[in-house]
């Protein structure tokens, strides 16, 4: 499970990604950095776009003030730590937060066990509130019995959090909301916003949004009012187990139009479908690149006019592909934890 580690006086935690050290920080401060800078790759580097040239973006993802050049890092008493899930992530959260990552040693025994040391000093760091930060929860599919002697994970998971002191939790996109009740503290969920606002600088009008499959109308609804009420498609299949689905047709049409999948997991068979019915490209969209094999192979097998993700998965440098469009979180991220610091709303940024 990908997670994010936030400690304050409202300590806000979980068990991986990044993690923060808040001390008493009196003043709140409202500065922004860009997206880290595109890796530099020969052969099928994927595209990291920067949203900072539509003047209708929301001011947390389009400003490119960098707090480095405005704040004394020495001055403050707030402190981010790095766990090993998603340490890109951290770094591009903290940037956007004016901070720089702490030091901190963490290693793995022979047997699994993890080790971990903070290597300099967080004192101080009482915590009166923990939140558990979490970019992808990876446990959210395993959220109901399909047939008998099945475990629900995702409430296991979801009491070993609160377990362990967690008084709130900041997911992104789960894969249902049913997922928010597993829980015996207050959610906050968050979605992947920046995939409408991309898409909204490359692709046309003439565009519908397609559900990959029946579970997903309810995320593809969403997303296709988010994008000028677009038409909604369905495609239909049958799954014969994790992972294996018949595609068996299509409800809606997409002739001629530009398609869009939506979903957290992307299926080309549905893709290869919207061809036949006659759509005129096809792009995919998911917040978490969850590439499981043969994926790769699939997304870049030319199905696709583009494939476009978030970073709450990091995507190794052998799975980049062409096709391949990577899309930031960060801000998103640390404009909701300053929000939950804050008491602030947090559905107001998704306004």
């Amino acid at each position: 499970m990908a997670s994010s580690l936030l400690c304050s006086s409202n300590l806000q935690l979980s068990p991986a990604t990044h993690f923060l050290t808040y001390h008493r920080f009196p003043l709140r401060h409202r500065f922004r950095c860009n997206s880290v800078e595109p890796l530099k790759f020969d052969n099928g580097k994927p595209h990291f776009p920067l949203l900072t040239t539509d003047p209708a973006l929301p001011s947390f993802l389009s400003s490119n003030t960098h707090l480095g050049n405005v704040i004394n890092k020495n001055d403050t008493r707030l402190r981010i730590f790095s766990g090993t899930a998603n340490p890109a992530l951290a770094q591009e959260s903290a940037c956007y937060m004016g901070l720089e990552l702490g030091k901190v040693k963490i290693k793995r025994f022979s047997d699994g066990e993890i080790y971990v040391q903070m290597q300099e000093s967080v004192r101080g760091a009482s915590a009166k509130n923990i939140t558990a930060v979490i970019p992808y929860f990876g446990y959210a599919r395993a959220n109901r019995k399909t047939q008998g002697r099945e475990s629900i994970a995702a409430k296991l998971i979801a009491n070993l959090i609160t377990e362990v002191g967690a008084n709130r939790v900041l997911a992104c996109d789960l894969h249902s909301g049913q997922s928010m009740g597993y829980f015996d503290i207050p959610v906050d969920h968050v979605y992947g916003q920046v995939l409408n606002l991309y898409l909204k600088t490359v692709c046309s009008d003439d565009l519908v949004v397609v559900s990959p499959d029946v579970g997903g109308v309810a995320r593809a609804r969403a997303f296709a009012k988010k994008l000028s009420d677009a038409p909604l498609a369905i495609v239909d299949k049958r799954h014969h187990g994790h992972n294996v689905a018949e595609v068996m047709n299509l409800i809606g049409d997409v002739k001629g139009k530009v398609a869009v999948m939506v979903d957290d997991m992307i299926d080309t068979a549905g893709a290869a479908l919207l061809h036949q019915e006659g759509a005129r490209e096809v792009y995919a969209c998911s917040t978490h690149a969850v590439f499981c094999p043969p994926a790769i192979e699939r997304l870049s097998s030319g199905l696709f006019q583009e494939v476009i993700i978030t970073n709450t998965i990091p995507v190794s440098e052998q799975n980049y592909f062409p096709q391949l469009t990577v899309l930031s979180v960060a801000n998103l991220l640390g404009e909701t934890i300053w929000r939950v610091r804050d008491d602030c709303s947090v559905n107001s940024i998704f306004q």
